[in-house]
């Protein structure tokens, strides 16, 4: 069948164990070029700090050697975790990357850490996070640095130089009304995690809230997908696979992948757990059949016109498998 919808990659990066850095990097660089040679329209890498499972700490290094290695695929974050950085780093980042391959390039930004206190910590060592202002406040920057156009009459003027022909593509990625709100009020495209929220009517409430107020606009939809030659060996492969909501005294709200993971979270953020709670993962597994049937009707129900799809999985040859199948099965509509 010819598909109604655009499918697109995120990947993590993951490190399965006994696999070197070197070797996930070359086990993205194989699912780029993949994606690229099956007709996915994008492929986007995570961020994630101090983890021994996941290789993608800078999103815009390998962004830059992906580039390098493919022509036609649309190449970004998913995302850059701004409360980290300084917008204007951000931006003169992207519009370097921009200039480097001309109308190519996205910039998805997110609001989570990425990380547990401790990587936060060391992060943002010697920043003054009350100067930074709000995330509302830090994206409105980064949207003025991205299109600064420098003016040799205005000496101390900042502008992100160079100003490349076409500046990235805008991404805000959440999971709330309040995100939807936002990318709408600023102009970006909006993308809700269904891979870390699950929740049918959230999901509806945030795709109509984004279309009404970016005068019907259309938001992408990340979620996570399990391909295999049965629904049992999906089955199999989704199970033990959970996320967990981790809310704290402080006011921190986070996902995790386990309960001692909130455990260590809460110990290293100095705040007492306010609730802990275990979530069914919203994973799209099957058949490729059945994969595709249920994002056919997720289409249909919302209209959603394009699906940035993520494995959960560690393996490389499993996760390389599932996205193989789920191209061949159609044309891709890219």
């Amino acid at each position: 069948m010819g598909l109604n919808y655009k499918l697109s990659i995120l990947d993590k990066c993951p490190r399965a164990e006994g696999i070197s850095a070197e070797q996930s990097f070359k086990n993205a660089l194989q699912i780029a070029q993949t994606a690229e040679a099956l007709g996915f329209y994008r492929y986007w890498v995570a961020e994630h700090h101090s983890t021994a499972l996941l290789s993608s700490p800078s999103p815009e290094i390998l962004i830059a050697w992906l580039l390098a290695q493919t022509k036609t695929i649309r190449i970004g974050s998913g995302g850059v975790m701004l409360q980290h950085y300084s917008p204007y780093k951000v931006a003169e980042n992207f519009n370097v990357l921009a200039g480097l391959a001309n109308n190519r390039v996205d910039l998805g930004v997110g609001k989570a850490p990425g990380g547990f206190p401790v990587s936060t910590q060391a992060l943002q060592l010697g920043l003054d996070q009350s100067l930074k202002g709000s995330f509302k406040v830090q994206l409105e920057a980064l949207d003025h640095y991205l299109h600064s156009k420098f003016d040799r009459n205005q000496p101390d003027q900042v502008a992100a130089t160079p100003t490349p022909d076409q500046v990235a593509e805008k991404f805000l990625l959440g999971a709330s009304l309040e995100s939807a709100r936002l990318a709408a009020d600023l102009g970006w495209n909006f993308v809700f995690a269904a891979h870390l929220n699950g929740d049918a009517k959230l999901l509806q409430d945030a795709l109509q809230t984004y279309s009404h107020y970016s005068s019907g606009k259309r938001a992408i939809v990340a979620a996570q997908i399990i391909v295999a030659d049965s629904r049992d060996q999906a089955e199999e492969l989704a199970a033990g696979l959970s996320v967990w909501t981790l809310e704290l005294e402080n006011g921190q709200r986070v996902k995790i992948p386990n309960e001692q993971s909130g455990e260590e979270f809460s110990r290293q953020a100095q705040s007492a757990i306010k609730s802990l709670k275990k979530e069914q993962l919203k994973i799209i597994k099957g058949t490729v059949e059945d994969v595709h049937q249920q994002l056919y009707a997720l289409h249909q129900q919302h209209g959603i016109q394009e699906f940035i799809v993520e494995s959960p999985l560690l393996d490389h040859a499993t996760r390389l498998k599932s996205l193989t199948l789920l191209a061949q099965h159609a044309v891709l509509a890219a």
